[in-house]
């Protein structure tokens, strides 16, 4: 509204002081806070009449939902985002007697039997990987035990 910084209120000030002169100067400014104040009060008032109004005739509704479309409008990646979530939960919601349900059904049934054939895999390798260490060591301290010890 009124955009006034320091320098423009000091040169108030002093004009003020100039033409008022430092006698009536607290007096003046007490008039202006007690103006000041006035319309403050009566600003609120006439917005909080308005509210009220606004939420009588149903505009605080169309209000939000104005500024819902305003948001979407200055920020369409998050409203790209807020669709994208919302179709990917629909996609997950799936009901379970349906066609769609029934093959993702199957398809977590086959992923679980992928894994555990994987683990029995892995589990068949490190096993293996054992037995040929073992039998690597077995060799290696064959051939570090000396000929007269095996005699005795």
């Amino acid at each position: 509204m009124f955009d006034l910084g320091w320098t423009e209120l000091l040169v108030i000030g002093i004009v003020a002081l100039i033409v008022v002169g430092p006698k009536d100067l607290p007096i003046l400014f007490r008039k202006v806070g007690q103006f000041v104040g006035k319309a403050k009060g009566m600003a609120r008032e006439f917005s909080s009449a308005m509210n009220d109004a606004a939420d009588d005739s149903g505009m605080r509704e169309m209000s939000t939902s104005i500024n819902k479309s305003l948001k979407a409008a200055t920020n369409p990646v998050g409203t790209a985002m807020d669709g994208v979530k919302t179709a990917a939960k629909s996609l997950t919601d799936l009901d379970p007697e349906s066609e769609t349900g029934k093959l993702s059904a199957e398809r977590a049934a086959n992923a679980k039997k992928i894994q555990a054939a994987g683990a029995r895999a892995a589990a068949e390798r490190k096993q293996r990987e054992a037995a040929e260490a073992m039998a690597k060591a077995e060799e290696l301290e064959a051939a570090a035990t000396p000929p007269a010890a095996e005699k005795e």
